[in-house]
């Protein structure tokens, strides 16, 4: 069983950077397609950024251009290195990743609130 475990979230002004790491447990990941998605307050989870096992890298419209997503291996982690911070981008951001037909294992969350 492989738990994910995001981090690297907190609050910052708009305008401002932030690094979301995410790690694995459990057993040995490789390279799954990845992505990261994101909740915000009273709205429906969105997709963010992924990462697929060839590395290519797809991005939601939003975050094009400020967010870059990235992939350390051999021992699992992703990173979603977000720049030029706004406002939109406060929610809880989770990991996940797809080992079956979907994306099937997510972390808990880690929080990003951007201030004015």
């Amino acid at each position: 069983q492989v738990q994910l475990v995001e981090s690297g979230g907190g609050t910052v002004q708009a305008g401002g950077s932030l690094r979301l790491s995410c790690t694995a447990s459990g057993r040995t990941l490789g390279t799954p397609d990845t992505a990261w998605f994101r909740q915000a307050p009273g709205k429906e989870r969105e997709f963010v950024a992924r990462i697929t096992p060839g590395r290519e890298k797809v991005y939601a419209d939003s975050v094009k251009g400020r967010f870059t997503i990235s992939r350390e291996i051999p021992k699992f982690t992703v990173f979603l290195q977000m720049n030029d911070l706004q406002i939109d981008d406060t929610a809880v951001y989770y990991c996940a990743v797809r080992l079956g037909g979907t994306f099937d294992t997510w972390g808990q969350g880690t929080r990003v609130t951007v201030s004015s």
